[in-house]
């Protein structure tokens, strides 16, 4: 099955309108402030969604109290209604801690003036013990290329497009849907193996913008797939958007959203028998660069990462594929590393 995140239930449109005005102007606050320093939208959008939580969970079992009284006693029956009543992970739990304590240090710095005696209290109680949950999917090229050939058979060209696009490009789930079509015309080929974007695509990284980078995409894991996509395209007369990806909805033809891919991953899910998230294939691709010998330098500077730790961190190679790569029964190899004209 799909990865999935317990979602909570508490928090209800009538609920929101019930808590204290207090802690529904303090919450507009934050978010003003927030804007201010420039954090991303999805930031701010997860830290409301938490805090509403947490104001919801005062309005049920505190009395409505502002979150300026906020006790300890009352951050601890919080976290523990978090982790028992809700069965939160504790990486959610953890980040849910921090939106408040984001919150609690905005209002110590900033609205001073108005709190003089307030202090953040929210991390004088431990987090709950932070722990994978969630067993790490690592695929092989054989498997994804079975499902590729089943969406080919079914013709679900899109569907194959944008997994091929995630396997030849490490892309994050919200950037694949920002690649163009433009963007795989013959002039963006660079050392005969790659495409590369003709301008930066926005991806993570904090502030409203993000990090603006060129991505690159391997040409014979996604041409083929590109190529079916385009030519349904030209059937469905779909003519009018640059966007690659492209759904119909209420009988319009519209850029497609994270949610179409989020229902396409529990589908891929499905075929493959283990449970697919597009991230998985960010490692896959890091394992197929270092597997090629590829420098871990220039692994670096193709994903866009600001440290050379992360090319470990997402290269899933066993230690004993890793070294037999440099030693055999007559001692150590010589190896040459390869370079992206050579894949």
């Amino acid at each position: 099955m799909a990865r999935s995140t317990v979602y909570n239930s508490i928090v209800t449109d009538e609920k929101l309108l019930r808590v204290c005005d207090e802690n529904k102007e303090l919450l507009e606050e934050f978010k003003e402030y927030l804007q201010s320093v420039d954090r991303s939208p999805l930031t701010i959008i997860n830290y409301e969604s938490d805090i509403n939580i947490c104001f919801c969970y005062g309005l049920e079992y505190l009395k409505n109290k502002p979150f300026v009284k906020f006790n300890k006693r009352d951050i601890m029956k919080y976290q523990n209604y978090l982790v028992n009543s809700m069965d939160l992970s504790s990486n959610r739990v953890r980040r849910m801690k921090s939106a408040l304590s984001s919150m609690a240090n905005f209002i110590e710095t900033i609205l001073d003036d108005d709190y003089p005696d307030f202090r953040n209290i929210i991390n004088k109680i431990p987090a709950p013990a932070k722990e994978a949950v969630r067993e790490k999917t690592v695929l092989e090229d054989e498997e994804i290329e079975e499902v590729l050939k089943t969406l080919v058979k079914n013709k679900e060209y899109q569907k194959a497009c944008v997994l091929a696009l995630a396997w030849a490009s490490g892309s994050r789930k919200s950037e694949l849907l920002r690649f163009k079509v433009p963007y795989f015309d013959d002039e963006n080929i660079v050392f005969g193996s790659l495409y590369k974007t003709p301008e930066k695509i926005k991806t993570k990284g904090r502030g409203s913008k993000g990090k603006l980078l060129r991505r690159y995409v391997l040409i014979n894991k996604f041409k083929p797939y590109f190529d079916l996509w385009m030519e349904e395209r030209k059937r469905l007369e779909i003519n009018d958007f640059e966007e690659l990806f492209i759904v119909k909805r209420k009988g319009k033809y519209q850029p497609m959203k994270v949610s179409t891919l989020d229902s396409w991953g529990k589908k891929f899910s499905k075929m493959l028998d283990k449970d697919f998230y597009f991230h998985c294939m960010r490692h896959n691709f890091t394992t197929g660069l270092s597997q090629a010998n590829i420098p871990a330098s220039v692994i670096q500077e193709i994903i866009g990462w600001s440290s050379l730790d992360m090319v470990n961190l997402y290269d899933d190679t066993e230690i004993d594929d890793k070294l037999g790569k440099y030693f055999d029964e007559d001692g150590i190899k010589e190896v040459e590393n390869n370079s992206i004209s050579n894949l």
